[in-house]
């Protein structure tokens, strides 16, 4: 989804929680991420992989030219031949400590495995964070969290996904500012992002 879509899609969602609550998810991203400096691992459960967020955040990370966004995503399972970005399993959790920031992917609860793998991280130091459906166990474990649970109407997973990597790229993560100057930035952010050439696609 690119920088327009994104932004008729928070055209569509004004008046609702989604803008203000994925602004405040990504802010709290951008926080852990940026002066921890310890790199991002990203997870999801053994069922869902969030590829398609990893390449959102390599997207925005060359972008907003804030390198620490780009995530290492951790998979459930590797296979031999896989290139060097799909190849880093659920054993780099293990090595997970202070200064780490962990976003746990997981629209149903994960197995035990990962959750015994991610309470072991935060254990260590790395920050948790997560996109749930709205499980009880993920939002203890996370020290942020943001739920979207299946009844959702108009609004899943993905969406939130998109919402939330396009604005962790943002240069500012304000609530709702309004007014002429508020329009002038998104449109300059705008013409800056569709001009830019794109990073090397996933």
């Amino acid at each position: 989804m690119d920088a327009v879509r994104v932004a008729l899609l928070r055209e569509v969602l004004a008046g609702t929680e989604w803008p203000a609550t994925t602004r405040c998810f990504a802010g709290a991203l951008r926080s852990s991420v940026v002066p921890r400096g310890g790199g991002l691992l990203l997870v999801g459960t053994e069922e869902y992989e969030p590829w398609h967020l990893a390449a959102h955040l390599v997207d925005e990370a060359a972008w907003s030219g804030q390198p620490e966004l780009s995530p290492t995503l951790v998979r459930h399972r590797v296979r031999p031949g896989d290139p060097a970005h799909l190849a880093v399993g659920l054993g780099r959790l293990e090595s997970a400590g202070r200064g780490a920031t962990l976003l746990m992917v997981a629209p149903h609860r994960p197995g035990p495995g990962l959750l015994e793998r991610v309470h072991d991280a935060r254990r260590a130091g790395a920050t948790v964070l997560a996109l749930d459906g709205g499980d009880a166990e993920v939002r203890g474990l996370a020290h942020e969290s943001l739920a979207v649970p299946e009844e959702t109407a108009g609004v899943d997973l993905d969406i939130v996904q998109h919402l939330v990597s396009a604005a962790a790229g943002e240069n500012s993560l304000p609530a709702e500012p309004r007014g002429r100057r508020r329009l002038r930035d998104r449109l300059s952010r705008l013409a800056d992002q569709l001009t830019s050439p794109p990073p090397v696609r996933w």
